[in-house]
């Protein structure tokens, strides 16, 4: 069986990470989407929101593969091992994603080499769309429905009126 990781914070889910997520559970047997714990980017969302997010915006991929969504708050490569992951997706939008992913993959590689890196560049309709940006397009009364699926869209701006 071949089984894949993606993983990511997903502060929150946004078009560009569900296209990633679409082409990789063409390449797999089971996707585990890793969903970060991540305290230091300071996240909107509770884990368990951006785990429930997740799962509701690719239940329809189920069809094509199996997938796991779940959190994790441990060095990637261990998670990796854990969930007895292959390979590892990631997305590349620009040029500054390769350069930090270059970095990356290279320590990866020194801790587990039986474990591949896999990337898939952004479809060109979702390169300028980061998690980060959304979230202060939001903040800023901008409209977000062409960067993140409806139902993420009424989550973000119901958490925001908060």
């Amino acid at each position: 069986m071949r089984i894949g990781l993606y993983p990511g914070t997903f502060d929150p889910v946004t078009n560009g990470h569900l296209d990633i997520i679409g082409r990789a559970v063409k390449l797999v047997d089971r996707l585990v989407i890793g969903v970060a714990v991540n305290i230091g980017k300071g996240p909107l969302f509770t884990l368990d929101e951006r785990v429930e997010m997740v799962r509701r915006e690719t239940a329809h991929l189920t069809k094509i593969a199996e997938i796991e969504v779940r959190p994790f708050d441990s060095l990637l490569m261990h998670f990796a091992r854990e969930v007895e992951a292959q390979m590892i997706v990631r997305g590349l939008r620009a040029v500054a994603d390769f350069e930090y992913e270059f970095q990356m993959t290279a320590m990866n590689q020194q801790l587990d080499r039986e474990i591949e890196t896999v990337f898939l560049m952004a479809d060109p309709r979702h390169q300028a769309i980061a998690s980060r940006l959304v979230k202060e397009i939001a903040a800023l009364g901008g409209d977000v429905h062409k960067f993140v699926p409806p139902g993420v869209a009424e989550q973000l701006l119901g958490k925001l009126a908060k």
